[in-house]
């Protein structure tokens, strides 16, 4: 049964409201992407020196890792509000239609997950972005009539974790493309440090280094371990956020070194231990931790890869040397051979 993960990169609702009073309000003040950050700001000033609105921008990358924190800070450097909605919400181009002809001149409109825009309401996205220019249809059947409805200049900005499932026209009509990669350990630091002061909870610097170390390259993780942490502190410690309390809050929580929680060493241990290192299936690996496959493939599996503690391989998963030196255990002897001498 899978229950929430500290370390997940996701957040619900609850969580993005805490997040929200943690988010820089320029690019200034925006921790790491620096050459995301650095091309951004060329294009926004140079829209503000011309008086125009910015071309569409496209943000992709892995999910807690900055888009929407980018796109309200577009919305502030270019000192216009924000229309804030989702590619699961507009199932219908009727209801696209509707947000786009609310806009006012140089307006920002995020779009989160636009990979998942109905097919329909992309083919309206796509004249809305060149020509600012929606078809509204009167009628139905043979009757039916399009009235064009034009619109104030205006910038789309999406958000996507998975760029490869955008048709290229959508993605042809974005003018500056900006891609994000997981964080070092010392901007995480800076991440963690800065969002203590604003929760009036300083971190000691060894602690914020440790945040950081179990944080996945994801400053959304870091946050989460950093309210983690506060709570522990003043529930258990002496309200001091340092190397003891976030070691003690971290055990509690389940998070290791490397930020691995409890799925991933499930994971690792299960193909090590049962497996002898694999290879083997992922749905047996799934069946033998007690997860469902998908939630073993999206969800652990990722981040075990991209850490180099397990491979994938045409006949399974299997577990590489660090895998086995991170749960303290001894790889098997190699197999002998039909050619080895006795």
């Amino acid at each position: 049964m899978t229950t929430e993960r500290l370390v997940a990169a996701g957040a619900d609702d609850i969580e993005r409201a805490a997040e929200a009073a943690l988010r820089p309000r320029s690019l200034e003040d925006f921790v790491g992407q620096r050459v995301v950050r650095d091309q951004l700001s060329l294009v926004l000033h140079a829209a503000l020196g011309r008086g125009t609105p910015p071309d569409h921008v496209l943000l992709s990358g892995p999910p807690g890792l900055g888009k929407t924190t980018l796109a309200m800070i577009i919305a502030n450097e270019l000192g216009t509000s924000l229309r804030v909605t989702s590619g699961p919400a507009i199932q219908h181009a009727g209801d696209l239609a509707a947000v786009l002809s609310s806009l006012e001149e140089g307006e920002v409109l995020f779009i989160d997950e636009i990979h998942r825009l109905a097919r329909p309401a992309e083919e309206l996205l796509y004249v809305a972005m060149e020509d600012f220019r929606v078809d509204v249809v009167v009628g139905k059947g043979a009757g039916a009539s399009a009235i064009p409805l034009s619109l104030p200049p205006f910038t789309v900005v999406g958000a996507t974790t998975r760029a490869g499932l955008l048709p290229a026209p959508l993605r042809d009509r974005f003018g500056f493309t900006g891609h994000l990669d997981f964080y070092a350990a010392d901007e995480l630091e800076r991440v963690v440090t800065r969002s203590a002061h604003l929760l009036g909870a300083p971190l000691d610097a060894d602690a914020a280094r440790e945040l950081a170390s179990r944080s996945r390259g994801t400053p959304r993780i870091a946050n989460r371990l950093l309210r983690r942490v506060r709570d522990w502190a003043q529930v258990r410690g002496d309200g001091s956020m340092d190397l003891r309390a976030a070691r003690a809050a971290l055990e509690v929580y389940e998070v290791d070194a490397l930020g691995l929680d409890r799925l991933d060493r499930a994971v690792l241990t299960s193909l090590c231990t049962r497996f002898n290192g694999g290879p083997v299936g992922l749905s047996t690996l799934a069946v033998t931790v007690g997860e469902e496959t998908e939630t073993v493939e999206t969800v652990a599996e990722p981040y075990l890869v991209r850490e180099g503690l397990m491979g994938r391989t045409p006949r399974g998963r299997v577990a590489t040397p660090a895998a086995w030196a991170h749960l303290g255990l001894e790889p098997p002897a190699p197999a002998g051979t039909l050619f080895d001498a006795d």
